[in-house]
């Protein structure tokens, strides 16, 4: 990564994480804690308005990469409610006994896309062995951490499966989340990001340029859960979820409902 991009990057996170917490003041005693994949925000926030105003509690939501949340759970943070964005750092958390396993459930679905800055003028057709690297010239392509990050991981999935993840491996910039590796784009710092649906459509100062097929990578998946001990609320609000009202908010972001009689 070229000086100018890593300090924009490291400018970038500090943005970010204030933005992603922003409106969210720390949790008093009895206020249910949300850890929650930093895609979720808009529409999980619009999710707690309306929960608000349909007469229930205060709800404190934290934004950050599931497998950062996870961990921090695991190390004794007290979040009543973990939404990851991918099914591995659900599964790592139900394995350490931290979640109430009745209460797992799939939220919500998502799509894989690629994107470029809105005045972006590089147009491709996403297929077998297209030509990405020759698409990004000197820059990068912006990728959550593909190590840890579940939009990293489906990302290289996808682009190992359509055979160019070595063309590029040497050519990215890893970002801590999929929030910043959308900020990349929308800035202008590189030229071409994978990032979710959801994501695209939430920054008008990017475009998608194609959507991956779905069959190049795992479903992307949003299971939900109560951790061990979470408080009464906290379990009203995750049913909350399931309804209409949370629903309009999932799905005016972009999210598909994953329906309760077809878990994945």
């Amino acid at each position: 990564m070229g000086r100018r991009l890593f300090m924009s990057a490291l400018l970038g996170c500090a943005v970010l994480a204030g933005a992603l917490s922003a409106g969210a003041a720390p949790a008093r005693a009895g206020e249910p804690l949300v850890f929650a994949a930093a895609s979720l925000k808009n529409a999980l926030d619009d999710a707690i308005k309306a929960y608000a105003a349909a007469g229930g509690g205060k709800i404190v939501a934290s934004y950050a990469a599931s497998s950062v949340l996870a961990r921090q759970i695991e190390a004794g943070a007290k979040a009543d409610i973990f939404i990851s964005a991918d099914t591995d750092w659900m599964d790592y958390l139900a394995k350490r006994g931290l979640i109430e396993g009745q209460s797992r459930s799939d939220l919500l679905g998502n799509r894989l896309v690629l994107i470029a800055p809105a005045d972006s003028k590089i147009s491709l057709a996403i297929g077998p062995n297209f030509p990405l690297r020759a698409a990004l010239g000197d820059g990068r392509l912006a990728i959550a951490d593909p190590e840890s990050v579940p939009a990293g991981k489906y990302a290289r999935t996808a682009l190992t499966s359509l055979g160019v993840w070595g063309d590029v491996v040497d050519h990215t910039a890893s970002a801590e989340n999929v929030r910043v590796a959308l900020a990349y784009v929308a800035r202008g710092e590189t030229p071409l990001g994978i990032v979710y649906e959801t994501d695209a459509k939430q920054e008008p100062k990017v475009r998608i340029v194609g959507y991956f097929p779905e069959d190049t990578h795992l479903p992307i998946i949003y299971p939900a859960a109560l951790t061990r001990g979470a408080t009464p609320e906290a379990a009203r609000f995750l049913e909350f979820l399931h309804g209409d009202k949370a629903k309009a908010a999932f799905l005016k972001a972009g999210f598909t409902i994953i329906a309760q009689g077809a878990q994945q």
